[in-house]
This record gives structure tokens, C-alpha cells and sequence, in this order.
């Protein structure tokens, strides 16, 4: 008796184990787009990773998770040499439920990444090429080893950014409500700066002066960098700022 009751439980968690696995990954799809075409991935709750791999297509996976997951929509809009993934909630829902992406792309492709985002969850993209928009309502956001143009925003979290090259003419943006700001760039950086900090301490290593603002907290600096072919704002309300060499 006591080995057939031992031979069932081992059953019972082969088949919760099968059933996980099996219902672990909702949605998986690779995607052939040329360089220059265009990628949007966002979800409502959940993080959203982007890394870069040596292939030649676009891998996403996409779990979900909570009681009300299967209430829960996946939806594909993409078409062409566009990528284009989000998540829809049934009307008046108060769902338990999230969406985590996790995306591989070609590292040496150049691809116009015109929203990575999060509403709720961390954002975090990794060795790219490209033209890139990263945002988080309520999470962070991390981008680090990129070649290209870059903008990121927080409104509750911090952005850390790391930009390996700069390619392409454009401008870049930088911005957290309540968060730190912390952007390293290449040592050759090309650009008219503006920071700032309302209530924050402010600090760069490139040669643009640091100013106090005269009436009430905060900080500010501008500056030209060679020609000022861009220009580059990086702010926050509450947090700190800064703007390093890589």
C-alpha cells in the first residue's frame, strides 16, 4: 500500500510539473524584419527585456502570470517589417494578472525600437543596435551596451543608461518624476546639454559647469559638447542626475 501511495504522489507532481511547464510560456513567435524596421513591445504589469543575441531574428516569449491570467490578451498587430506586441485587459477589470516579455534581437541589426515599455514593471534592454524609447510608468528602466540614439523615462523608478556608441543624427531625452538619472556616454559626445534636478544633487565629469539655482533646491547645468549636433536633456524632480563618460 505504502508503495503504490508513493507511486502516485510521485505521479501527481510529474503532471503538476508537465502542467506548469506547459502553461509557464504563453506566447512564443520569431520575427524576420530588415534593418531600420520597427519594434514596439509594451505590457500593462510585468517587465519587458530586450537583449541582444548573434542570430538573425527576432525571438519573443511572452508569460503570463496571476488567478485571472487567461483573462488576458496577447495581442499581435505586427505586420511588415514591424514587431508589434501588447497586452488588452478586459473592460472594467480589477484582474490579478501580469504579462512579462523577454525579447531577443540581432545584436548588429539596426532596428527603430519606437516603444519598449512597462506600465507597471521593469524595462530593461542590453547590447542593441538602433534608434531606442524606453518607458516605465511605475518600475525602472535599464539600458545598457547600446550603439545608437537613446531616450528613457520613469515616472516612478530610476533610469540607468549606458550608450557604447552614437550613431545617426537626433536628439536624446533622459527623465525620471521620482527617480535617479544616470547616463554614461562616449568620451567624444556631441551634443547641447541641459540638466537639471529640482530637488536633487546634479553631477557630470564633461566640461559643463554645475550651477545652483538661485531661488529654492535644486540644480542645473548647460553646455555645448564639439558642434552641438543633438541636443540632450537629462532631468528629475526628486532624484539625482548625472552625465559620465563610459
Amino acid at each position: 500500500m505504502k508503495r503504490i501511495l508513493a507511486v502516485l504522489a510521485v505521479t501527481v507532481l510529474f503532471l503538476v510539473a508537465g502542467a506548469e511547464k506547459s502553461i509557464a510560456q504563453d506566447f512564443q513567435k520569431t520575427y524576420s524584419i530588415s534593418s531600420g524596421g520597427q519594434v514596439r513591445i509594451a505590457t500593462v504589469s510585468g517587465d519587458v527585456a530586450v537583449t541582444g543575441y548573434d542570430g538573425d531574428t527576432i525571438v519573443v516569449h511572452g508569460y503570463k502570470d496571476g488567478r485571472d491570467r487567461d483573462r488576458v490578451q496577447i495581442e499581435d498587430a505586427s505586420a511588415g517589417d514591424r514587431v508589434d506586441l501588447r497586452v488588452r485587459y478586459p473592460e472594467s477589470c480589477n484582474c490579478d494578472a501580469s504579462v512579462r516579455f523577454e525579447v531577443r534581437v540581432p545584436r548588429a541589426v539596426n532596428y527603430n525600437f519606437e516603444r519598449i515599455a512597462s506600465v507597471s514593471g521593469n524595462v530593461q534592454v542590453e547590447n542593441i543596435t538602433g534608434r531606442l524609447k524606453a518607458e516605465a510608468v511605475s518600475g525602472n528602466v535599464g539600458v545598457r551596451d547600446v550603439s545608437g540614439l537613446v531616450s528613457a523615462s520613469a515616472v516612478s523608478g530610476n533610469v540607468t543608461v549606458e550608450i557604447r556608441s552614437l550613431e545617426g543624427a537626433g536628439d536624446m531625452k533622459f527623465s525620471a518624476v521620482s527617480g535617479n538619472v544616470t547616463v554614461k556616454a562616449p568620451a567624444n559626445l556631441d551634443a547641447d546639454i541641459e540638466m537639471s534636478s529640482v530637488s536633487g544633487a546634479l553631477k557630470t565629469d564633461f566640461p559643463i559647469e554645475v550651477q545652483e539655482r538661485r531661488y529654492g533646491p535644486g540644480q542645473s547645468a548647460r553646455g555645448r559638447l564639439g558642434a552641438g549636433s543633438r541636443n540632450l536633456r537629462i532631468s528629475s524632480v526628486s532624484g539625482r542626475v548625472s552625465l559620465t563618460r563610459m
